[in-house]
């Protein structure tokens, strides 16, 4: 939390630090979502130079990995948005991460198409799924980031299995 004062305060040294810590979740998040490292790259990117100005609007009444898990996700929403306002789609082909790819074709292509019809599920849903699934996340934690109650996180998560069950 000190390097977070730090930042908010203009210390560029401390900026530079909670950017380097925090990257690896920010890209890891952003690549999940999107599917494809070019797109995580860039919302990466984007997140780091929003944060240079959002951190001073921190308040400290989330942790700072649950508000810059929001800020991350509305970075992917945004890109997301501006794929559709063009007229395309985003292709969602890769795995949700390179060591979770199973070692069989078949199951690599099933895991692949699961997680393509997760990215294709109502924004709430799929947001529940990532977090909870994707990332390993407690239903308390993606409360959290989602800014909901646990039982509605819960709730997310039931009927994006009802809705999995029918497009699968």
């Amino acid at each position: 939390m000190a390097l977070v004062h730090r930042a908010q305060k203009g210390d560029g040294a401390a900026f530079a630090e909670l950017v380097a810590a925090h990257y690896d979740m920010i890209y890891r998040t952003a690549y999940r979502w999107c599917g494809e490292r070019s797109d995580a790259e860039d919302v990466a990117q984007e997140v780091c130079i929003k944060l240079a100005t959002a951190v001073a609007g921190f308040d400290g009444r989330a942790r700072f990995e649950s508000w810059l898990y929001r800020v991350t996700l509305n970075a992917v929403r945004d890109l997301q948005r501006a794929r559709v306002r063009r007229g395309r789609q985003v292709a969602a082909l890769a795995e949700v991460s390179p060591a979770a790819a199973p070692p069989d074709q078949e199951d690599a292509a099933a895991t692949s198409q699961l997680w393509r019809a997760v990215r294709a599920l109502p924004e709430k849903q799929r947001d529940a799924v990532l977090l909870i699934y994707a990332e390993e996340m407690t239903h308390a934690a993606a409360a959290e980031i989602m800014g909901c109650r646990e039982a509605t996180v819960s709730w997310h998560v039931f009927e994006a299995r009802k809705t999995l069950r029918g497009l699968l």
